[in-house]
């Protein structure tokens, strides 16, 4: 028996469609409800009522399990929510080792993110032997995912085989209200701003790839930074406008205007009672110009290569563009 946290979630749900697809037994916890992305394979997967912060949940899901994928976690650059993410991704992955621990299992694949390896400095590439630094740069949500990887790094220590994957952004379709699904949805509405920044990005479906080659491998007590290619913001969101038959973006958003920016998203938060789209942390990270290298995970697997990025931008254009035309 598998067992998936986080099943619910973006890269949980395209996860637990490929295990059900190799005919594995999977075990999921969901919180409140099972999303309509995974109405093709609800009756194929074995739900568990609860969450990382319930033990007695966790105990019960973890029952008669040999493999566990640790994916729940809040991703937030929100002040509000600062307090949860850290709770639920660092408490969380805890009491996840804890009972790992105590029931078993044989194997832990989870996921982290290279928010976890912190920045570099002088532009150089970030890789698995980058070491974490306090800096201003590092958002509370990194902090988080820092803080979490240590507590599997510590049951690795108590004797918990596991091994940590660390993507970049991830781009896939099917969630639209946020991650890759809020950028596609700025170049549908021809937002005319972009940054200088650069960052990394990796298709899900390789996320997804090279956690069940993880998972059925010698490996462990390692980490890999998953990332298919280092882009200009301005890159992606122009081939994302491209392939929507939208206009690209084409005044450069300078600093100092994305100071500006985030502050009057927050006095227009407090006026309609919703969370801004642009916080501080968004704003000041998106000038940011991050690379980094994934040799070694290719190097360990051979064989595998990460899909290129121009492919996966018309992909899931393509299902946004579907999405939209059935309303």
């Amino acid at each position: 028996m598998i067992l998936v946290t986080g099943g619910t979630g973006f890269l949980g749900s395209y996860l637990l469609r490929a295990l059900v697809t190799a005919g594995k037994p999977v075990r999921a916890l969901y919180r409140r409800h099972i999303p309509d992305q995974l109405l093709d394979v609800k009756d194929r997967v074995e739900w568990v009522l609860g969450d990382v912060l319930d033990v007695g949940s966790l105990e019960e899901a973890m029952q008669g399990v040999s493999q566990v994928y640790h994916c729940a976690a809040i991703v937030s650059f929100h002040p509000d929510r600062r307090a949860q993410m850290l709770k639920i991704n660092v408490e969380g992955t805890a009491n996840v080792v804890n009972i790992a621990l105590d029931a078993g299992v044989s194997k832990l694949v989870h996921v982290s993110s290279v928010a976890a390896l912190g920045r570099a400095r002088k532009q150089a590439a970030i890789n698995e032997q980058s070491q974490w630094e306090e800096s201003r740069n590092n958002s509370y949500y990194a902090i988080s995912k820092h803080l979490s990887e240590m507590e599997i790094w510590r049951g690795i220590a108590e004797g918990l085989q596991a091994v940590i994957v660390n993507p970049s952004i991830i781009l896939g379709s099917g969630y639209w209200h946020d991650g890759s699904g809020m950028l596609l949805k700025n170049a549908w509405k021809e937002f005319p701003y972009y940054t200088e920044g650069i960052n990394g990005f990796v298709d899900v479906k390789d996320v997804v790839q090279v956690m069940l080659l993880l998972m059925d491998s010698p490996v462990a007590a390692e980490r890999f930074v998953l990332s298919a290619e280092n882009w200009p913001y301005r890159r992606l969101f122009t081939a994302m406008a491209e392939a929507l038959g939208k206009k690209p973006p084409h005044i450069a958003a300078k600093p100092w205007m994305a100071e500006i920016v985030w502050r009057m998203a927050i006095v227009k938060g407090w006026i309609t009672g919703k969370r801004p789209l642009i916080t501080k942390e968004t704003a000041r990270t998106a000038q940011l110009k991050v690379f980094y290298d994934a040799a070694r995970i290719q190097a360990a697997l051979p064989g595998f290569r990460f899909r290129p990025l121009e492919d996966t931008v018309r992909e899931i254009s393509a299902a946004y563009l579907a999405h939209r035309q059935q309303g």
